[in-house]
C-alpha cells in the first residue's frame, strides 16, 4: 500500500465520520460543568489536558500499542488479554458501556468489509474499538505512531466538540483549543509507547466521579 493511501485509510479512521456513535458520549464531561467543575474553555482545557497526560499516556495509548503488537505478531491471546485489562480500568457503568458500544459499532463495520471474522479474534473485536483500530492499522500498515496520534486528534476532536455545547464556547474558541492542545500530544506520546506493564492504568478520581453522577443526571444531552 502507498504511503498516500496509508494516510488516506488513518484519516478515515480519524474521522468524526465513522460510525461508532463518538459524538454521542461526553465522558463525564456533562456533570463536570454542571457541577461547576469545568468553566469556560480555560477551565475544560485544564479538564483535557489532565486525561491527555493521564488516560492518554498510561491507559490507551499504551493499550493502542500492545493491541497493535499483538496484530502484528497474530497473537490472538494478547489480544484478547489486553483487550480486557483495557474494559476492565474503564472505572465505570458508563464508561464500560461505552467501550463496548464503539467496539461493537467498529465490528459491524469490519463486518461490511468482510474481515476481522475470524472466531480467534472476534470476540475481542466486539469489546473496544481501540482493538478495532489496532486490527484495521496492521491490516493497511499504519505505523503505530501515526495510529495513536490520529487516535488521539480524534478522542480530542470530539471532546472540544462536547465542549461547544456544554460548557458552551463558540467554534472560534473550540478550533483554538483543538490547536493549542494537539501541540501536548506529540510528547505525550513519547513515553506513553514505552510505558511497562506495572505502570499501567489511569488515575483520575473525578472523571471516574463525573461519568457514575452523569448516570443519574436528570437532564442530559450525551449517553455518557
Amino acid at each position: 500500500m502507498s504511503n498516500d493511501l496509508k494516510l488516506l485509510r488513518l484519516l478515515q479512521l480519524a474521522s468524526p465520520g465513522l460510525p461508532v456513535g463518538g459524538f454521542t458520549y461526553s465522558q463525564g464531561l456533562e456533570w463536570a460543568v454542571e457541577a461547576g467543575w469545568v468553566r469556560g474553555a480555560e477551565g475544560f482545557a485544564d479538564w483535557q489536558r489532565q486525561q491527555i497526560e493521564d488516560t492518554l499516556g498510561y491507559l490507551d495509548w499504551p493499550l493502542l500499542a500492545r493491541l497493535y503488537r499483538a496484530c502484528e505478531a497474530g497473537d490472538s491471546d494478547a489480544f484478547a488479554h489486553w483487550t480486557r485489562f483495557l474494559l476492565a480500568n474503564r472505572e465505570t457503568a458508563e464508561l464500560r458501556t461505552e467501550e463496548r458500544q464503539r467496539g461493537a459499532a467498529f465490528a459491524r463495520l469490519l463486518d461490511g468489509w468482510q474481515l476481522g471474522q475470524a472466531p480467534a479474534w472476534r470476540p475481542a473485536l466486539e469489546l473496544t474499538q481501540l482493538g478495532g483500530m489496532a486490527w484495521l492499522a496492521v491490516h493497511w500498515q499504519i505505523p503505530l505512531r501515526d495510529l495513536a496520534l490520529g487516535h488521539g486528534f480524534s478522542w480530542l476532536e470530539g471532546a472540544v466538540m462536547a465542549g461547544v455545547k456544554l460548557v458552551p464556547f463558540g467554534q472560534q474558541a473550540a478550533q483554538t483549543l483543538l490547536r493549542e492542545l494537539c501541540e501536548e500530544l506529540p510528547a505525550v506520546l513519547e513515553w506513553a509507547l514505552d510505558v511497562p506493564d506495572e505502570h499501567l492504568g489511569g488515575g483520575l478520581p473525578l472523571l471516574a466521579i463525573a461519568s457514575a453522577r452523569h448516570e443519574t443526571q436528570y437532564t442530559r444531552l450525551f449517553r455518557s
